[in-house]
């Protein structure tokens, strides 16, 4: 199985940079990552946020497949401590589909066609992050799940 997180532009942050490439270079050991970045829309200013959000929606759904199993990250999605989300995982893992995508939307979340493909929301709290440092905790909580699985020492029950 392949795990991939779809994120709407750039991390400009190069310290955030640096630590995600770390924990994404630490995910190889145990699953087949990628982590793809669609660019910013340009010329946004002329548009509603729902326009907006029906463009990247059309971005995000292009980098699907119909057997794809697609999992939002959105703030009223699903709640779970670290554990929980292992299991999540293992279910996934133990399910034989080919692609688990996870995304992250932009500054305005997604379209009703990109929820209506969904197949789950998670969230990661009820607080607001940036999406930027958001990506970074997705790809850490990613890892933790795996070491999890392994029963590895890096979370402490």
């Amino acid at each position: 199985m392949t795990i991939k997180l779809i994120a709407i532009g750039k991390t400009d942050n190069n310290n955030l940079q640096t630590l995600i490439a770390d924990y994404q270079k630490r995910l190889g050991h145990y699953v087949r990552f990628e982590f793809e970045i669609i660019p910013d829309l340009k010329k946004v200013k002329h548009l509603s946020e729902s326009q907006q959000k029906d463009k990247e929606g059309e971005l995000i759904l292009s980098k699907t497949q119909k057997s794809d199993v697609l999992i939002l990250l959105d703030e009223n999605g699903k709640q779970m401590d670290s554990v929980a989300f292992a299991n999540y995982l293992q279910k996934h893992l133990n399910s034989g589909i080919k692609n688990l995508i996870f995304v992250i939307g932009g500054p305005y979340g997604f379209s009703e066609a990109v929820y209506q493909r969904a197949n789950g929301k998670l969230g990661l709290s009820k607080m607001t992050f940036s999406h930027q440092m958001v990506r970074l905790f997705f790809i850490e909580q990613l890892y933790r799940g795996f070491t999890i699985l392994k029963n590895e020492p890096y979370h402490h029950r």
